[in-house]
């Protein structure tokens, strides 16, 4: 009973916050870049070989025996390497190295330089960004893997609709090119900015994937039920990447008309590449049926929290006039 007890309190904990605007991050002058000149970042061209000079500067980070180089690769334009560097996804990478479990927090690990490889733009904003990292093992003297895949936070919805005593489970089926392959998903999308409404970008990216509008007061933040300790989200690929995915829980009542007009609805922003199909599936079939990481850590955080009954206890609601397009 009391370890039930800790994890509803931990579980509330979170939950009480989850629909709060985590606060915006600090301007980048807080990183302490060293070069600035008439408040614009100041990019000094710095090769032994006159012909192919190379963009770099330099960052002091908390945490960091000395100043960190950061270099652009060759070819990378000095418009895309400033933007990398005023990013959000570059200055939320440099403030997890000195958390409370970064990398430099121990003083075991050090941070020599930062190569600035690729920028890929949405619109006005960064939307992927890839570097590598020369992290020190200081006992050792060795690299530690240092590529990172930049992409940010993002959100997954399991949406759990009810009909005639069967629960089913609404997919969507889209090409995936990094995998080469079609795979059946929760709806998912990237944040897209960096307020931090994790649970506003969750029902709407449902809404634009799926045609079901959600209502934001029935979601559950099942990565909230995790230990504080663990942030409340979930990293699906660490090794290489920062995404950090928050998992919702969406339940409903509908008629089987319903669960028919969903199964192979094409849906998606079109203009934005989305090419998606909707799949409906049994709950009790949905583990087997995919091999997306969000959705079996969905299935895992929803099955335990049931398990240990810190789930809310209200029954699901109809979803009757809450169907868009169908």
């Amino acid at each position: 009973m009391a370890a039930a007890a800790t994890t509803a309190t931990r579980a509330a904990q979170c939950l009480c916050g989850f629909s709060r605007r985590a606060p915006p991050l600090p301007p980048l002058a807080s990183l302490l870049l060293r070069r600035r000149t008439g408040g614009a970042l100041a990019v000094r061209m710095a090769s032994s070989d006159a012909a192919a000079p190379q963009l770099s500067t330099t960052v002091t980070v908390p945490g960091a025996a000395a100043p960190v180089r950061v270099v652009a690769a060759p070819g990378l334009r000095e418009a895309d390497f400033s933007k990398a560097l005023d990013s959000g996804l570059f200055r939320r990478w440099l403030e997890n190295l000195q958390s409370e479990k970064g990398v430099l927090t121990y003083g075991k690990l050090s941070l020599r330089q930062i190569l600035i490889q690729g920028v890929d733009m949405f619109g006005e904003r960064v939307g992927f960004l890839k570097f590598k990292a020369d992290i020190i093992d200081e006992e050792t003297k060795a690299k530690v893997p240092g590529i990172v895949f930049a992409r940010g936070p993002a959100v997954a919805v399991l949406i759990l609709l009810e009909s005639k005593g069967q629960t089913y489970a609404v997919l969507t089926e889209q090409a995936r090119v990094p995998i080469g392959k079609f795979i059946l998903e929760l709806p998912a999308g990237m944040l897209d900015d960096e307020k931090g409404d994790f649970v506003g970008t969750a029902v709407r990216e449902a809404e634009e994937e799926t045609g079901i509008k959600l209502n934001l007061e029935d979601m559950v933040d099942l990565t909230a039920l995790l230990d504080p300790a663990t942030g409340c989200k979930m990293f699906p690929s660490p090794g290489g990447c920062d995404e950090e995915i928050g998992l919702f829980l969406y339940r409903g009542h509908v008629d089987e008309e319903t669960i028919k007009a969903l199964q192979g609805k094409e849906t998606g922003l079109r203009d934005h590449g989305e090419l998606i199909k909707l799949r409906v599936v049994p709950y009790d079939q949905l583990w087997r049926s995919t091999a997306d990481a969000k959705a079996l850590c969905a299935i895992a955080l929803y099955e335990m929290a049931k398990k240990e009954g810190i789930l809310p206890s209200s029954s699901p609601p109809p979803l009757g006039g809450s169907l868009a397009n169908l």
